[in-house]
């Protein structure tokens, strides 16, 4: 194997042959859909997203219901499928194909990249799926199979690099508009089922005898990424507050930061602060639970729930309300949040 069209022809026919044809996202040109898989696949597995995926277009069966939608309906069917920020842009991205073009999506990878959340390699997913376009896309997956194939020796933690990766990448696309959905598609499922980060399966892969890295004996060694992801340890106290009748104080999380826009339990830095506050307010009848840890992108956090009673419901607070059981489910609320909620009913 040799030249552009050659690697494309192989990654379409493996494919065609091999590749993933069952994803409800897949077998449609409908880019509201499209786009939608792919902001929820961004840093989640496909297993994940799966039941998120129904969930939601059962909600908002198209772009029209989705901007028509509150944010808080939208950040409630996302929760638990973290990284709220892409919910949030989800729903301005919507509200702007509706105002700006007419509730119909931009036909082109440049068109698509200027909508909130829609990066390079997104907007080239759902150009290359929906319209054929002959573009590139650089996700995770598809950046190890390329620079593995081609043994790209530069650091992708500096710009120039990525840049480079990205010229590489536009010279092997098909020839042919109509094979691109296969060639993107293959690409990706390459990636997720062949080209692991660990263990990669060379011996079934329709690139091996072409594969610079993996003539090389060390195709671990790509993508080369020197900087490496730097998880803080944070310790959060939350104070769950319930009044007589049983609803729950619940705050809105400043933006920006962890959990922007969610509602969540009162957060404090110690357990000193948040019984001084308990005090202040009148609560009593104090339950401590054991601690839960959340794993974040850059963050660890340690989480640990207080729940306390007030004799009344007259606490009155910016920013915050109480909420009945039968309201959680419509709130937007980080996953351990709903699932501490859920647990003490």
């Amino acid at each position: 194997m040799s030249g552009a069209q050659p690697f494309a022809q192989a990654v379409v026919l493996w494919q065609r042959q091999h590749g993933r044809h069952e994803l409800p996202w897949q077998n449609t040109r409908d880019p509201y859909r499209v786009w939608l898989s792919e902001i929820m696949l961004q840093q989640t597995q496909v297993a994940t997203v799966l039941g998120y995926y129904r969930r939601f277009l059962l909600r908002f069966p198209d772009v029209a219901a989705l901007a028509a939608a509150p944010e808080d309906a939208v950040l409630a069917e996302w929760s638990g499928l973290g990284y709220y920020s892409r919910a949030r842009n989800l729903h301005r991205a919507a509200r702007r194909v509706v105002a700006e073009h007419g509730g119909v999506f931009p036909g082109s990878a440049e068109q698509l990249a200027q909508l909130p959340g829609i990066g390079r390699s997104t907007a080239a997913a759902i150009a290359a799926f929906c319209f054929g376009e002959r573009v590139p896309i650089l996700d995770a997956n598809v950046r190890r199979v390329l620079s593995r194939f081609l043994a790209f020796e530069h650091d992708l933690a500096r710009a120039p690099h990525e840049r480079a990766l990205w010229g590489l990448a536009a010279g092997l696309v098909p020839e042919r508009a109509g094979d691109m959905p296969a060639y993107t598609q293959g690409l990706m499922d390459l990636g997720a089922s062949v080209c692991t980060a660990r263990e990669p399966s060379c011996a079934v892969c329709p690139l091996e005898s072409a594969c610079a890295a993996r003539r090389s004996g060390e195709p671990e060694r790509f993508p080369v990424r020197s900087r490496k992801l730097l998880r803080k340890s944070e310790s959060w106290w939350l104070l769950f507050l319930r009044e007589p009748g049983g609803r729950v104080w619940l705050q809105r999380r400043p933006e920006p930061g962890i959990w922007a826009g969610l509602f969540c339990a009162p957060v404090f830095a110690d357990e000193e602060a948040l019984l001084a506050h308990a005090a202040r307010k009148g609560a009593r009848q104090l339950h401590a639970w054991a601690p839960v840890r959340h794993a974040l992108t850059h963050r660890q956090l340690l989480l640990h729930p207080v729940h306390m009673e007030l004799g009344t419901a007259d606490l009155l607070e910016e920013g915050g309300s109480w909420f009945a059981p039968r309201e959680w489910p419509t709130l937007g609320l980080p996953a351990p949040i709903r699932s501490m909620l859920a647990d003490r009913r």
